[in-house]
Order: structure tokens, then sequence, then C-alpha cells
């Protein structure tokens, strides 16, 4: 495994405390297994899972995959096919010796919100063994009625922008939206009426049960100055601060980058389609170019899992094996 640099802050929201745990991982093939065994996750790179797991192994389990950024339309240097890399990511998951109970998609779904980029989207992740839930990137947003296109296809029975939340196998799941008004360079916002709802959601729910919540957008700050973080997140995160086991995932930012905070565990993911440069690497985020035969090696999914038991969901560290 290989890990790259510390991302140091530019101000009180970026700095790390002990009791914090910031990593950016490299990791190799196309994506990463979680298996959770009595609250401990670990780590498999998803080409392996096959191999090294059987069905009967998570027989048990109740896991689930996250994918993220596919960027369908996407074409220049940095991936100029994301529809064939995106299939290879749905590969992987069919191959997997159980399928997932159900898939999460972190946003950019498309790369300009046209009708033919969400079309050829559907049509591929159709493929998937396992019901999808989705929440839109920035780039799903690009079209003329500012998200109108994603919600027509995608925000049945949500509210607002698309919010909403389920809940599956013991777990509550919340899709939380922070990319309407996205402006680049700028931290993406969630809203007073978001977060009155979420609050709202949150008083039905008891604090042992375990909590996945999906964005698009980190909801803690990771990289200010590129606008790597959700302003009002921290008013999301201190609801969220009493239940045992929260996890949060997101997609934006195309790396893996992980932070553990006493019971909240937040995971960036890869895309499908392309990297972006480490925080502060570059002078600007954007689709980074690397050779072509190693380009799958920056690409991934992420599946997790889960054993009820004595210990909730949690994924609190992670180790590649």
């Amino acid at each position: 495994m290989k890990t790259g640099p510390n991302v140091q802050g530019h101000d009180e929201r970026n700095t790390l405390g002990r009791r914090e745990l910031l990593k950016c991982s490299a990791w190799a093939g196309a994506g990463v297994l979680w298996v959770m065994s009595g609250g401990i996750p670990r780590a498999f790179a998803l080409d392996d899972a096959s191999t090294q797991l059987s069905g009967t192994s998570l027989a048990n389990d109740f896991h689930f995959v996250q994918i993220s950024d596919s960027h369908i339309g996407f074409n220049k240097e940095a991936n100029p096919a994301p529809l064939d890399t995106l299939q290879q990511a749905i590969d992987k998951v069919i191959a997997l010796p159980k399928k997932p109970a159900l898939i999460l998609h972190t946003g950019d779904i498309t790369h300009l919100s046209k009708p033919v980029e969400f079309d050829t989207a559907d049509q591929v992740l159709k493929g998937l063994p396992s019901p999808v839930h989705y929440v839109p990137g920035e780039h799903d947003t690009l079209d003329e009625g500012g998200g109108k296109a994603y919600l027509e296809r995608y925000g049945k029975g949500t509210k607002g922008n698309g919010w909403y939340s389920f809940d599956d196998h013991g777990v509550h799941f919340i899709a939380l939206i922070n990319v309407f008004n996205f402006q680049a360079g700028h931290e993406a916002t969630l809203g007073a009426d978001q977060l009155k709802w979420l609050a709202d959601d949150l008083n039905a729910v008891s604090v042992s049960t375990p909590i996945v919540v999906f964005t698009h957008i980190p909801l803690w700050t990771i990289y200010k100055p590129w606008g790597w973080g959700t302003e009002d997140g921290d008013q999301a995160i201190a609801m969220l601060r009493k239940y045992g086991s929260v996890t949060v995932l997101n997609g934006h930012i195309h790396q893996v980058i992980q932070k553990v905070e006493g019971n909240i565990t937040f995971h960036t993911a890869r895309s499908t389609a392309y990297p972006q440069p480490a925080p502060g690497s570059a002078p600007a985020p954007g689709p980074m170019t690397v050779a072509a035969d190693q380009l799958r090696n920056y690409l991934g999914v992420t599946e997790v899992s889960a054993t009820q038991g004595e210990h909730p969901l949690a994924l609190i560290n992670s180790t590649l094996i």
C-alpha cells in the first residue's frame, strides 16, 4: 500500500488533532472490499476478493458497494473511455462471491448533464446486480434547469433537492445533497431546509442504530482552497455525534482519504473515470493524466460489509491485504 502525504489545513477546521486520523492512500487494483467482523473492518483489494473470500464467508454479512464519479461523457486525455472503465468496475462487482445488498452512487454520474449521457449511464448501470441509490454531483446539475434533469430521473420520492433516507438490514442510510448552487473553489452547502429535515429524520432513529451518510462533496473540510468541503457540514456532523456508529461516504475528489473522529468515520471514494491530484499538490483540482497502463490503479469501487453482532457498522480503520 502506498500512502500519500497528510493533508495540512489553512485554518482550525483543517487541522488534525490526536483524535483524528487522516490518510490518503494510493491503493492498487479496482477497489476495496470492506468486510466487517466483530466490529473490526478488513480491507481486501477487490481484484482479489473472489479468490480470497467465498460466498460462505459473506453469507451472514450485510455488505454494499459504493461507486462514484463515473463522468459519462468525459473524453479528454486523462481517460478517453470512461464508459469502459465504469464497465470494468461493474464487472468486479458482478464477480464478487455474493452480490451486495445495494449500491450507492455518490455523484457525477455524467460529465455535462446531457440527456444522452444520463441515458448511456442508465443503460450501463442497469448491469449492476443490486438496487442503486443515487445522489448528484455538481456535474449532474449543469443542465439549463440547474439539476432538473437529475431530479426528474432520480428524485422521485425525495425531498427538496433530492435528499432522502431509508433503512436496510438495520442500518439507516441518509442521502445528503450539497451540489446545488455549486461554485468552483468554494465550499459546498447543505442549506437550512436540508439541515432541518436531517434533524427531524434523526429524531426517529435510535442512537444505537448504525448510520451511513452518503453525499458527493465531503462533509468535512479536506482542502479549503479547492473548495473540498461543506461549509455547513459541521452542523450535520454535530447532529450525528451522539450515534454509536456513523460512516460518512462521499466522492468528488477521486481518491481515497479517510478520517476517524470518535464514532464517525469519513471515507472518500475513487472515481471510475479519472484521478485528481492530492490536495494542494497542483495549482488546481481537475483531471490528472497518468500513464495509460497505470490508469486502472487510480480507479475503483468500494464494498462495505458488516456482521450484525456485538458491534454495529463502522469503518474505523483500513489495511490493504
